[in-house]
């Protein structure tokens, strides 16, 4: 056996022998698989490997197409059947909110040049005379949809790998994974120990148990989950054609031809939990006994839509094991606090992204990052407050609810309150509808009564009018808005300032109180994230940033080396914050303190330790409203003092609690983008208005990669739109990201972010365009119809910002 290796694959399925087959295809042939039983062991053979290509998310659906047409060039390339079957999918909408759905990933697909389209019924009667399309609403086509053979894909990948030099060792159990000083990693097996460069964590089932043995806590719980194959159906086997599959998640099931009869598989709302405390070593190819009883509720349904099911006998019955994350998407990426320990851990539509996050997977070890933003699926993610627990809940909730509508918006419930501020308990007596960033809880919006729950769809909801009271208050009054969620850092010491400039492409402050923006700079030169950065003392900085992002962003500081005498600590856990915004933000804030607010001795981007209410703050003349306002962080004992001081001191001025959705609006109106919505690695800085903040007379982190992309022309820019007021009041909806954008029929560019503009009454968008510029008409697939829309040339709230600097 080898004793060195650039990369060592943990785990022989479908993803791990991907993951080794796209090491090696990009470069890296000195590579091993480590397999503790038989390639397929674990999820992988008993996998029911249906393939579709369209998601919710774009990028999924890029991964996933990429997926299918691999298949294909696999058996070509290594001469191992995949065993694939692409007879097409229909997919059906049974609610007007599956039907949205289905529509905007329709537009989507025409965006993107992928084959998926709506069929009328009669068409999809000859397409599957088997199913019964009585009170179907809309039905679409994939006609690249099917499934694929599990042990033919994973042995294919394998035959590829090896061809290109892999090797793979199977019934060759891992024992021990040890970080050594450089970085490498010695692997222990019974057979002998491998020193590797990278560790590649693919062990399905086992992730849990491989990832403990490097001292890693990941967020996976196992579940039972059964599908059954029918005898041979009289009806299938006269046919001389494949029936495609059936997609009706309305109906909680899923249906496709196996053999000459059906395979049809459930996720039931009584689910049950497996290897709780652990997966077994000596598990395998074990099923589970058959529990049909569970799933008759989703079997009566499948009968009712294909009649034929319910005259078929059972062939069999598979109950085996599925691993999911808290979220059912895979964990991936590198762990930020190893060095060189990569995870793909949760993938629960496998044989539909097992091409694409092997070939993401080894873009990111060989060429330091991913073509494709990842954000949404990194597993850094999750941090150490995803407990058993909370993963447990979770994945109860994702399991039973796997077909169900995942709504813009939407905050379920399951597991919650996992970290909370001291004035949760306040803001919730206020009413407050809470969201989940990074764990903590933080207030959405304000209901009027205490206890409300927030309604979800593709239209406005419940919420809609409470947040524009909020976002009206903030523009003509104040508005206060917990920004606790923020993650938040100090660096201090003599190198504190060399190393922020070699972090980021801006240039650090130089005078005491002075603050800046800078963008943080990923391997292929685009955004990898936006910091406000404030110099408090002559050798301190505070630094602030996405909270969600905190976890993920260690990977950039990490990568740079910190000069001794010098700290860089987190204060996100220590430190509470609020943001008052808005006209009279000054003079309710003026009552508090005994510092001067005026522009004169306060300006914007400027900070100071100030004292207001009696508690010490650090205060940022900054505001993510656009509006005149301040950024307020104090020590977390000190937040629910501070904050009955704001309300109070609110009252007279008309002011009050404002929420993050509130926020989004405000945003929008100015403008301004987000992380992980319109700053992505995937964008360059020329193409977000950010190139103006990247310094290149200077060295920071990834220089050379944005120099080389400022130097060409941007492939598309991000813009403000309007969208016309008859169209949304007509669907009473808005953009809220995803939608395409479309000039004269043909795909410009998509949106990243929407809202209603409550105190300028347009319906806005930011978005990213190619082919059009301010003043052209366009139409934005709301619902995935069009509505009209105008590229604004400026933000329509104060555009000069003459209020945020008032």
């Amino acid at each position: 056996m080898k004793t060195h290796a650039q990369a060592v694959v943990i785990g022989g399925g479908v993803i791990g022998c991907s993951i080794l087959y796209h090491l090696a295809k990009l470069g890296w042939k000195d590579v091993v698989l480590l397999e503790r039983s038989e390639l397929t062991s674990g999820s992988t053979w008993h996998a029911a490997a249906n393939i579709h290509g369209l998601h919710d998310s774009t990028n999924i659906s890029r991964i996933q197409h990429y997926t299918m047409g691999l298949y294909k060039e696999l058996e070509k390339e290594t001469g191992q059947g995949c065993g694939v079957f692409q007879p097409g999918s229909l997919y059906l909408a049974q609610t007007e909110a599956r039907e949205h759905q289905l529509r905007l990933q329709a537009a989507k697909a025409k965006l993107y040049k992928m084959n998926f389209h709506e069929v009328s019924r009669d068409e999809a009667e000859r397409l599957h005379p088997l199913v019964d399309f009585t009170d179907i609403r809309c039905i679409m086509w994939e006609p690249d949809g099917g499934n694929v053979d599990p042990s033919g894909v994973t042995n294919a990948y394998a035959a590829g790998a090896r061809a290109m030099g892999a090797e793979i060792y199977r019934f060759t159990p891992v024992t021990g994974t040890e970080p050594q000083a450089d970085g490498s990693w010695i692997v222990r097996t019974e057979r002998g120990d491998i020193h590797t460069q990278w560790v590649v964590n693919a062990a399905g089932l086992w992730g849990r148990e491989v990832a403990a043995m490097a001292g890693i806590q990941l967020p996976l719980q196992p579940t039972e989950h059964q599908y059954f194959v029918t005898e041979t159906i009289p009806e299938i086997a006269a046919m001389d054609r494949r029936l495609p599959s059936v997609a009706d998640r309305d109906g909680e099931y899923y249906l496709r031809q196996e053999g000459k009869g059906l395979l049809v598989g459930a996720y039931e709302r009584d689910m049950r939990f497996w290897a709780e405390d652990g997966t077994p070593a000596g598990f395998g190819h074990e099923l589970f006994a058959d529990d049909l009883e569970r799933i008759e509720p989703n079997m009566m349904r499948a009968i009712d839509r294909v009649p034929v099911v319910g005259q078929a006998g059972i062939k069999r019955v598979i109950n085996g094991p599925m691993i999911w994350s808290p979220d059912s998407n895979v964990l991936f990426g590198p762990v930020p606090e190893l060095r060189n320990y990569f995870c793909c851990n949760g993938i629960i539509p496998g044989f539909s992204q097992s091409g694409g996050m092997g070939l993401l997977a080894a873009q990111w070890m060989v060429e330091g990052e991913t073509v494709y933003d990842m954000f949404p699926w990194d597993m850094a993610r999750f941090g150490a407050w995803a407990d058993k627990a909370f993963t447990k809940a979770k994945v109860q909730e994702v399991y039973t609810h796997r077909f169900a509508i995942h709504f813009p918006n939407e905050e379920r419930p399951a597991g919650r309150p996992v970290r909370v501020r001291p004035i949760y308990e306040r803001q919730k007596a206020m009413g407050a509808v809470f969201g989940l960033n990074f764990g903590w809880e933080h207030p959405v919006w304000f209901a009027d009564q205490p206890g409300t729950v927030e309604t979800n769809g593709f239209t406005r909801q419940n919420w809609w009018e409470p947040v524009g009271r909020e976002c009206r208050m903030l523009r003509e009054h104040a508005g206060i808005i917990d920004i606790s969620n923020f993650a938040k850092y100090r660096c201090a010491g003599p190198g504190a300032e060399d190393w922020l400039n070699a972090l980021f492409a801006n240039r650090m402050p130089r005078a005491v109180g002075r603050s800046c923006l800078t963008p943080l700079i990923g391997k292929r030169g685009g955004i990898a994230g936006d910091f406000t950065v404030t110099r408090l003392g002559p050798e301190e900085f505070w630094i602030i940033g996405s909270g969600m992002a905190e976890r993920y962003h260690q990977r950039f500081f990490r990568a740079v080396p910190l000069p001794e005498g010098t700290s860089f600590k987190s204060l996100t856990e220590a430190v509470c914050g609020f943001n008052v915004a808005g006209p009279k933000s000054r003079e309710m804030l003026q009552r508090l303190t005994n510092a001067s607010l005026e522009t004169a001795d306060f300006p914007f981007m400027t900070s100071r330790r100030i004292e207001l209410a009696g508690v010490d703050c650090v205060a940022l003349r900054v505001s993510f409203t656009g509006d005149l306002g301040w950024e307020l962080h104090c020590a977390a004992g000190d937040q629910l003092r501070l904050y009955e001081a704001l309300l109070e001191a609110g009252r007279a001025f008309g002011a009050g609690p404002v929420g993050s959705r509130a926020l989004m609006s405000l945003r929008i109106e100015k403008g301004y983008g987000s992380w992980s919505r319109e700053y992505s690695p995937e964008y360059w800085p020329q193409e977000v208005a950010l190139d103006r903040l990247v310094k290149l007379d200077k060295t920071f982190l990834n220089k050379a990669a944005v120099e080389e992309v400022m130097a060409r022309e941007a492939r598309e820019r991000l813009v403000v739109l309007a969208l016309d007021e008859s169209d949304t009041a007509a669907s009473s909806a808005d953009a809220t990201g995803g939608e395409p954008i479309f000039k004269d029929g043909v795909g410009v560019g998509r949106v990243t972010s929407g809202a209603f503009g409550y105190s300028v009454g347009m319906s806005l968008a930011l978005g990213y365009v190619k082919g059009a510029v301010p003043g052209d008409r366009v139409e934005v697939m709301v619902l995935g119809r069009p509505h009209g829309a105008v590229i604004l040339a400026e933000p329509p709230f104060d555009p000069a910002g003459e209020r945020l600097r008032a």
